[in-house]
């Protein structure tokens, strides 16, 4: 049924229809969520066998000699940062392993710009005056935890559209150009937070050739889809610090990742890569932070994993949990609105994410919708800076952690929901 072109009076008709169906799931108490990227009991049970790779009697000492035990080793295990120069693809000497959140170490790494600044330049809370703030460019749809760090330090953020190829490099390169208090730029380039969209090879070129007139200007690259495939046919995601170095612009970017969804994220392993230059500056605020991260658990993983192709073959075993689940979700939007046009959506090939846009002005009444009966969703906006989604129209689904039949219970509620919303706008804005 094509609701565009529905009369008004046939669209009541659908509405009623679709109220009864409403309050027939509401007398099921459902209890749903979809509103984290979880991985499921399902896919961390996986990783059990990393927690028997150390027994009492063992000695903790790594392949390199390294007293697990003990303190020091401040940029952690070389066995661990062989492991991240490889998911990442940079040197292992550019590298430094900390503890179980790469969020944490962006954290860190904003609040040491701001305090200290990037190398040579003065530290970014000095631009901090009156009404003058820094900017920072925020691809959205994006992530919300990348947008509430912002927040946090007061940094104003500036949206930059998506496209299929990844953030609008022609607004980037303009607005860089000639404002000095842009100082950084998020970036999920593979499998981006929540479209799933991976920057085209042109994008990561353009952004390996950037020219901001902020000398202490830092891309951060939140790689943390890197091996988070779900085809036979994954996205390739050109190597932007290989390029930056035949660009001389090898101190641009900053690149983050972890095991938070390969393992445990509760207690994976998370790494920061980036030039010589800019390891070395943060290797000074991490002298002060502290005398080395959990070794033990670096050396859990990497007795577990031994090589980067074991990963490969662990996430394997993700994949096969995950695109089910995803299927799921694709199928129920193409049986729902392929004909109606009411709302649109990305397939992607990898990631945690479906990213939905629902007719303007439609977001916040689906997701309280849903709400009312027992779903959660991420709240309407959150993919944007300051939860402002301008056109009120996107939402992000997490498939990983409902079990199979919650998903399938799930996605019945969305989907009508969705359409519920839809009608109540479109019937008010005729009235």
């Amino acid at each position: 049924m094509n609701y565009l072109n529905l009369s008004k009076e046939k669209l009541k008709e659908v509405e009623i229809d679709l109220k009864k169906e409403y309050e027939k799931l509401k007398s099921l108490n459902l209890n749903l969520d979809m509103s984290r990227g979880k991985p499921s009991p399902e896919q961390t049970n996986l990783s059990l066998g990393l927690l028997d790779t150390i027994k009492s009697s063992d000695s903790l000492i790594s392949e390199s000699g390294i007293d697990c035990k003990n303190y020091g080793t401040l940029d952690g295990l070389p066995e661990m940062k062989k492991i991240f120069s490889e998911i990442l693809e940079i040197d292992e000497n550019n590298i430094i392993v900390g503890g179980n959140s790469s969020l944490s170490m962006m954290f860190d790494t904003i609040s040491y710009f701001m305090t200290h600044g990037v190398l040579d330049d003065k530290p970014w809370s000095t631009y901090q005056n009156g009404q003058n703030k820094i900017k920072f460019l925020c691809p959205s749809p994006g992530y919300d935890r990348h947008f509430a760090i912002l927040d946090f330090f007061n940094i104003e953020p500036i949206v930059i559209p998506m496209t299929k190829n990844g953030p609008d490099m022609d607004i980037i390169e303009k607005l860089i150009k000639t404002d000095e208090t842009i100082k950084g730029i998020w970036c999920v380039p593979k499998y981006s937070n929540p479209q799933g969209i991976t920057y085209s090879d042109e994008t990561v070129e353009r952004f390996s050739k950037l020219k901001p007139k902020a000398t202490d200007f830092r891309i951060f690259w939140d790689n943390a889809y890197a091996i988070h495939d779900l085809t036979k046919t994954p996205d390739k995601l050109l190597n932007l610090m290989e390029l930056c170095k035949k660009n001389h612009n090898e101190n641009l970017p900053i690149m983050f990742c972890s095991t938070s969804k390969i393992t445990f994220p509760g207690a994976g392993v998370a790494a920061v890569g980036a030039s010589s230059e800019n390891i070395n500056h943060l290797k000074k605020m991490y002298s002060f932070k502290t005398i080395g991260y959990d070794k033990i658990n670096q050396l859990r993983h990497v007795r577990y994993f031994k090589n980067f192709e074991n990963i490969k073959f662990h996430m394997e075993k993700h994949k096969n949990i995950l695109k089910p689940k995803f299927d799921i979700v694709l199928n129920a939007l193409e049986n729902n609105f392929s004909d109606n046009k009411i709302v649109s959506w990305e397939t992607p090939n990898g990631g945690y994410f479906v990213s939905i846009d629902v007719t303007k002005g439609c977001a916040k009444k689906t997701v309280k919708l849903c709400k009312d009966l027992g779903l959660i969703l991420t709240p309407a906006g959150s993919t944007f800076p300051k939860k402002f989604d301008p056109n009120d129209s996107n939402i992000r689904i997490a498939p990983s952690y409902p079990s199979i039949d919650e998903l399938i219970k799930a996605m019945d509620v969305l989907c009508l929901c969705i359409k519920l919303a839809f009608c109540d706008k479109t019937l008010s804005d005729k009235d």
